[in-house]
């Protein structure tokens, strides 16, 4: 069936605008009065829906966390203030300024309209909203919390970009580093030594082990440089290509967190997201199993991801969360000594709070030392580099000095 745009005015008044799918302009305007709104114009579609969804990931603005925070905080102050659920999300369509958004907004308005839940609308569009956001408007629609879930959301967004951001931070200055010594080193064989090797050609002496080693290690890559630069974009793509497997990415994750300096931080951030997400579907009265299942997809990495999976299956068959935590092997004492006292106590969710917030005390810390903590290590790799240049380059010149001195 071919799809309609149209435009009307709903029972308050307000104009409204979507698409739908129907068999003709007729059938689409009964479809409007059984929605309690007034079309007003109706016009085919002269593209097919396929190359309309095609049309808005290749040219609309990306979806990014900020407008889904924004949501969250918006609906949970429109639904606290008493504002109909659709009322509402005619507004924030009409009042976001992400295009690609609104769409989705819009989409949503209408799968309501059609009698959905507002957690199954929010599972048409998996890639802007995640599972976790899905499962806890679910609690919150039976547990009759949704404006109270709206808010833990945007908390809990607010945090996970915060800690996004954080890691991003960790990785940075290590990158840049490494990033740098790698120019720097390509710099010197293929311009700094060929320069040196012209000049210790036309001495006609032999040259120490070190000298030859480095002239020859230049040599290969003034020589071979086009091929180093396309077995390195090679390697990169098969890099990416094999992360992007379940296999892979578990490995990689793996390894991140035995990296030094940047592991632990990476680890005490991963750790942060998942007390607080478990705290959050805690709080929402999600069984601890569920919460589990679900905390498990917000985690962010696969190793952990697993562990947390491992604790879900300790916890069936009624284990209990300190002894599951403990044979995790990824909390550290305190942590489990708090768990162990808010399993005992009742007050899980309040004590995962408290762990969230030391992990992200812990990882601030961190990458406000990470430079101090790189800087010996920067400085002893070039020393070691400028070690070997003075050596490799210099010396033949200085032992040229010597013969001349003493044949003069």
């Amino acid at each position: 069936m071919p799809f309609f745009n149209y435009t009307g005015r709903d029972s308050n008044g307000t104009l409204v605008q979507g698409v739908l799918e129907g068999q003709d302009s007729s059938a689409l305007a009964s479809q409007l009065f059984s929605r309690s709104i007034t079309p007003i114009e109706i016009h085919a579609q002269a593209k097919t829906q396929a190359s309309k969804n095609i049309s808005i990931h290749l040219f609309e603005e990306k979806i990014e966390t900020i407008d889904v925070m924004l949501f969250s905080r918006q609906m949970y102050t429109l639904l606290k203030a008493g504002i109909p659920i659709l009322n509402a999300l005619n507004g924030l369509q009409a009042s976001t300024n992400n295009k690609a958004f609104a769409l989705v907004v819009s989409d949503i308005r209408e799968s309501l309209s059609s009698g959905r839940e507002l957690s199954s609308a929010l599972s048409q569009h998996p890639k802007v909203f995640s599972s976790f956001y899905i499962n806890m408007v679910r609690v919150g629609e039976t547990t009759g919390m949704l404006e109270t879930v709206f808010l833990r959301l945007f908390d809990h967004l607010e945090f996970e970009r915060f800690m996004h951001d954080q890691i991003k931070s960790a990785l940075r200055y290590p990158t840049f580093v490494v990033i740098a010594m790698g120019i720097a080193i390509v710099v010197v064989n293929i311009f700094v030594i060929p320069a040196f090797a012209k000049v210790f050609q036309s001495f006609g002496a032999e040259l120490p082990l070190l000298t030859r080693a480095l002239l020859s290690f230049s040599k290969f890559m003034v020589a071979a440089w086009p091929f180093l630069l396309v077995g390195a974009a090679a390697t990169f793509f098969l890099f990416r290509s094999y992360i992007a497997t379940s296999i892979g990415k578990f490995k990689w994750d793996s390894f991140k967190l035995k990296t030094p300096l940047a592991g632990k931080i990476i680890h005490k951030a991963t750790m942060a997201r998942f007390a607080r997400s478990f705290a959050l579907a805690s709080k929402s009265g999600v069984p601890i199993t569920s919460g589990l299942k679900l905390v498990a997809q917000t985690a962010d990495n696969d190793y952990i991801s697993s562990k947390i999976e491992q604790m879900r299956d300790g916890v069936e068959r009624g284990e209990s969360i300190l002894r599951t935590a403990t044979t995790s092997g990824v909390f550290n004492p305190v942590v489990l000594q708090m768990i162990a006292v808010g399993e005992e106590s009742g007050s899980l969710d309040d004590l995962m709070q408290e762990v969230a917030d030391m992990y992200q005390r812990d990882v601030e810390y961190e990458i406000k030392t990470l430079g101090a903590q790189i800087e010996p290590i920067l400085i002893v790799f070039l020393g070691l580099m400028v070690l070997i240049l003075a050596l490799g380059i210099f010396l033949p010149i200085w032992d040229l000095g010597n013969v001349a001195l003493h044949k003069g």
